[in-house]
């Protein structure tokens, strides 16, 4: 019998962890927080927390269910804090457990634990490579195949078991003209359904839009379609992303070199992870820099405030998140911004209260100081409803249990299924925070 421990992700977008069970050994996949819980994001260090600040919070996997089971390998589907954020204050509950993740994944896990205040983490953390198969014990086997998301080195998990696979898709869409060249391994996902998919477990954050999600290819037109026309007279250019999206890092700094412009990466976060992007060879860093210390911050725009037509500024704080750089600008700190300066988000909002709220006072402030606001410049990183449905037909499931997302959206993934042919609680389970699918 194969067990699904839905630990934390079933209730909410966030918070990511789930552990398959087969024959007594466990293996873990994912160890998210929740970053609204705490007003946190990408700038903040949440190994400053303790951890029972954050559990009382919500914030991290309450993973009491599995604690005490026999774990054999702690997996990662990719590098976003609300998959990896929690590594340092729960991969202790499990001592010397081997952990396992693609190059960028585990390195920006090993960020983490190095910044973790109050644990020591001593579990060793293993690059693994696509298409590679690591026998983690006698009976279950972990294999990582290539995805595509809005950070690189994305996968989808296996764990193959005497009694067929188990998928889990991490975030994940079908991008076949990514700029960055990341393409799905379609070939492998066949084998897969060839070979005998048992459980999918799938997530379901935009699994309500009835399209297929758009290539990252086509936020590059949508950037340059607005940068690099001749009717561009704008002065101050200021950009705000998710840090960890490198291929949107990599488009606006190509298009601050056709524009003549420095591209200025600004924020703890953006220097973090494009720093360890151009290690691997990720991202092509020229004519840009990224600053983040206070100090430098503070330096760097000034100088760009005295010369606006030469720079790009890409900035953290999309969100309208305390602390980050462009909240910090609109609040009148750091550089002085107005009627001079155009803003333009190349990111969505996370569709929940408190980042609306946020991001409403952030456009609020930044309308009173005369800012020419430019929005949705963004294509999603999450797979929409035919996205899934062509999932769904490569692997052909046996059973599906919906993962990351709301009530509402594990429920619309449920639908989808039942018009490929499933059945609600005969082989597709909704299930939530901290319960237990068994799949006999």
């Amino acid at each position: 019998m194969i067990k699904i421990h839905t630990v934390s992700g079933y209730e909410e977008v966030g918070k990511n962890m789930t552990a398959v069970e087969y024959n007594g050994e466990v293996v873990i996949i994912d160890m998210g927080i929740r970053l609204d819980r705490v007003l946190i994001h990408e700038d903040v260090n949440i190994q400053q927390f303790p951890t029972k600040e954050l559990q009382k919070l919500g914030a991290i996997p309450d993973d009491s269910s599995i604690r005490n089971k026999k774990v054999v390998a702690i997996t990662f589907t990719h590098g976003h804090l609300d998959h990896i954020g929690a590594v340092a204050k729960l991969a202790p509950h499990y001592p010397d457990v081997p952990i396992y993740g693609t190059p960028y994944t585990i390195k920006l896990a090993k960020g983490e634990v190095k910044s973790e205040q109050y644990f020591e983490v001593k579990n060793p953390m293993y690059e693994t490579e696509y298409g590679e198969i690591v026998q983690v014990s006698e009976n279950l086997a972990i294999e990582f195949v290539r995805i595509t998301h809005s950070i690189p080195q994305s996968s989808m998990v296996v764990v193959h078991t005497p009694e067929g696979a188990v998928v889990h898709t991490g975030d994940f869409k079908f991008d076949n003209n990514n700029p960055l060249g990341e393409r799905p391994d379609y070939k492998r996902l066949r084998e897969l359904g060839k070979e005998g998919v048992k459980v999918l477990i799938p997530e379901s954050t935009r699994i309500e839009q009835p399209t297929k999600t758009p290539s990252e290819a086509v936020a590059q037109m949508l950037l340059e379609d607005f940068f690099l026309y001749e009717g561009m007279e704008a002065d101050g250019l200021i950009a705000t992303t998710f840090a960890s999206h490198i291929a949107r890092l990599q488009e606006l700094i190509w298009i601050a070199n056709k524009m003549g412009r420095q591209a200025v990466l600004v924020g703890r976060s953006l220097a973090k992870y494009t720093g360890i992007a151009k290690q691997l060879g990720l991202i092509k860093m020229k004519g840009a820099k990224a600053v983040r210390s206070p100090n430098a911050v503070r330096k760097v725009l000034k100088e760009v405030s005295g010369a606006r037509e030469n720079y790009l500024l890409i900035v953290t704080g999309h969100q309208g998140e305390p602390g980050a750089v462009l909240t910090r600008m609109a609040n009148g700190e750091l550089y002085d911004i107005g009627k001079r300066d155009t803003v333009v988000f190349s990111a969505g909002t996370i569709p929940n209260p408190l980042n609306r709220a946020q991001r409403y006072v952030l456009e609020t402030k930044l309308k009173m100081r005369g800012v020419r606001m430019i929005k949705d410049l963004h294509v999603s990183g999450h797979a929409s409803r035919e996205d899934h449905r062509y999932l769904l037909r490569l692997l052909n499931p046996e059973n599906i249990v919906p993962a990351h997302g709301d009530f509402r959206m594990l429920t619309h993934y449920a639908e989808l299924a039942e018009e490929e042919g499933y059945l609600i609680g005969r082989d597709v389970f909704v299930s939530r925070n901290g319960y237990l699918v068994e799949i006999r």
